[in-house]
């Protein structure tokens, strides 16, 4: 008698490891940084003081020109950003010469807050008149509908 053993042999098929696409990765990356390099080149300056604007029925956006604009922003009697630098009533005329004699033709933009006092505005305008300007745009927001 003749007994014949037979070995089975169970195949086990061997798992794949799991892996990531590596090029959709680098095309979905490189979306990303043109996004964030496009939005920080070309987003505005934001002011420094928090400005709380009043509403205007009369508020229109003001035509874009090539001229340098300089902000004015008052938030107080001793809360006054020229330029994105705090000055004070004292020196704001002498500031705003200086800028003027460094950029001639700029522009100057003023922002008061609403809860601003008047007396700092007026000392503002005091100081804008003893520089030569005599007309400044003042910015507000438009009323809501």
């Amino acid at each position: 008698m003749i007994i014949t053993i037979h070995i089975m042999r169970f195949y086990t098929k061997r798992r794949k490891m799991p892996s990531i696409t590596i090029v959709s990765l680098i095309d979905i990356l490189a979306i990303l940084l043109i996004f964030f390099i496009v939005t920080t080149t070309f987003r505005e300056r934001l002011p420094q003081l928090q400005i709380n604007l009043p509403e205007s029925k009369a508020a229109a956006s003001a035509p874009q020109e090539a001229k340098k604009i300089i902000l004015l922003q008052i938030k107080g009697p001793d809360e006054i950003m020229f330029d994105g630098k705090a000055v004070t009533s004292k020196n704001l005329a002498a500031a705003i010469k200086d800028a003027q004699k460094r950029n001639p033709g700029c522009s100057i933009t003023m922002q008061a807050d609403k809860e601003a006092p008047f007396g700092a505005v007026v000392t503002v305008l005091d100081a804008l008149q003893e520089a030569g300007i005599k007309n400044i745009p003042a910015i507000a927001k438009p009323v809501a509908k």
